[in-house]
């Protein structure tokens, strides 16, 4: 899903994709039953009620396999494959509820009818969205000023995401670099006191502003002028930078632009709903997994000797140490010398029922306890041991700001980034759970949960 949620060119996808789907069964049913038969179906037996809802399964499914995400929509072949399964599990779905629903049935017909027309509609629908928005031509025209590493990354991160409709025009060197000068994937176009002319001439839609610092050749009155005027947006690269990858990059970190950029203070009422919300999914989760925890519970203990659940030092809110609940998943004799040792994916310490726990998450389960308990949230930064977190402060700037919020079962960095073990993937992690800190909603913390329903259903993704 885009990094900024539900942005509008991904609601605009879905309402495409929704009209496409809704249209295309209408007309299967045109296809099959002519015109007064259908007028009769949508008319007298509900068919606009009963397409409604074959509709919202196939979105469902659609957003299931990433098929909203701009990165999958560049590859054509993934495009296709993704395209053929998401319907093909929803048109199975759709057979079960008929079979157990039967007055909610469209009828075997206009169904057999149905699948390959929407499929031909979608798939054309979405090649002609993709050569589109990969013109060279079409989208919105940036132009970043700088030429160091803030400017690459930020460039970078738009080349990544070309379906997104942003488009690097180049860059305006500060610091003497020559015009028409190569850069990453685009060129040095002018100097600092061409800026105005660079922008005529490229016709540019917003300038991304990627130089530390702002004096000399800084162009203040230029980017003055045009601010004031409404010309073009002008925005700074770390704010742009987070709104694209949701992410906060840390090398453009600086501590006055996370102040006033910060999140609004929160009402003691929202506070309450959100806590509220998050002990609500701990309590429905630990009733429904019941089942799968007394099995769990059972092959471990068959499995090899020791503790059913292992509990574990963590850093929660502010700091304060509290002891995390997992199913144990390693031999008892994993940190033999009592020295914590990172845990890597495929980690050759876990049991065979620890190595299956691990990949489905299972191994979690307990963890909703500690939710009830007011340790945890459902959804936030994971909580690290103390003795990683001490090494991770000293190494990483800002790290110990992610325990200003409680840490979480899950969390924007675990859907974002796979399985971290070393102090550079700590460092990737930081930046998606500072934008998360920053940008922290119960829009963002229901979108996280159902952005790991999927991540467990397809056993991917990172913890």
């Amino acid at each position: 899903m885009d990094a900024n949620r539900l942005s509008p060119r991904t609601i605009a996808l879905l309402v495409a994709d929704a009209a496409i789907i809704y249209g295309g069964v209408i007309l299967a049913m045109y296809l099959r039953l002519g015109l007064s038969g259908t007028a009769y179906e949508l008319n007298e037996r509900d068919g606009w009620v009963k397409i409604a809802a074959a509709t919202v399964v196939c979105l469902l499914n659609l957003y299931f396999y990433d098929l909203y995400d701009y990165v999958v929509m560049t590859n054509r072949r993934e495009l296709l494959l993704r395209m053929v399964q998401a319907l093909g599990i929803a048109w199975v779905l759709l057979a079960l509820l008929f079979y157990f629903v039967p007055p909610a049935m469209i009828g075997r017909g206009v169904s057999v009818i149905s699948v390959p027309l929407v499929l031909v509609f979608l798939l054309g629908w979405r090649v002609f969205i993709h050569t589109l928005t990969g013109h060279p031509e079409i989208g919105e025209k940036i132009l970043v000023v700088g030429t160091g590493q803030a400017a690459l990354d930020t460039a970078e991160a738009v080349w990544e995401r070309r379906d997104a409709g942003y488009r690097i025009v180049g860059f305006v060197s500060e610091n003497g670099a020559k015009p028409r000068e190569k850069l990453g994937r685009s060129e040095i176009l002018g100097k600092a006191h061409e800026l105005e002319e660079v922008i005529r001439s490229e016709n540019v839609d917003r300038v991304v502003i990627a130089v530390r610092e702002r004096r000399g050749a800084f162009p203040t009155e230029a980017l003055l002028k045009m601010s004031l005027a409404g010309d073009i947006s002008i925005e700074e690269c770390t704010s742009f930078f987070e709104r694209i990858t949701g992410k906060v990059h840390i090398d453009m970190l600086r501590p006055s632009w996370l102040i006033f950029a910060g999140r609004r203070r929160d009402s003691r009422l929202r506070s309450l709903l959100r806590e509220a919300f998050h002990r609500l999914l701990a309590l429905v989760g630990l009733v429904v997994s019941l089942p799968v925890c007394l099995i769990t519970a059972l092959l471990i203990r068959l499995e090899s000797r020791g503790p059913i659940l292992y509990k574990q030092e963590r850093v929660g809110k502010n700091g304060r140490i509290f002891k995390v609940i997992k199913f144990r998943s390693m031999r008892v004799d994993a940190e033999p010398d009592g020295k914590p040792v990172w845990a890597v994916d495929n980690d050759d310490r876990t049991t065979f029922v620890g190595r299956f726990i691990r990949k489905v998450r299972i191994d979690e389960i307990p963890q909703f306890w500690n939710i009830l308990k007011g340790e945890m949230n459902f959804v936030g930064p994971r909580p690290e041991r103390p003795h990683f977190v001490k090494q991770l402060a000293r190494e990483i700037p800002f790290y110990e700001h992610r325990h200003l919020v409680a840490p979480g079962l899950t969390g924007w960095a675990q859907i974002k980034y796979p399985y971290g073990a070393s102090v550079d993937d700590a460092r990737q992690k930081l930046q998606f759970d500072l934008y998360y800190i920053k940008n922290q909603s119960l829009t963002l913390d229901l979108m996280i949960v159902f952005e790991t329903v999927k991540t467990v259903i397809f056993s991917r993704g990172g913890r």
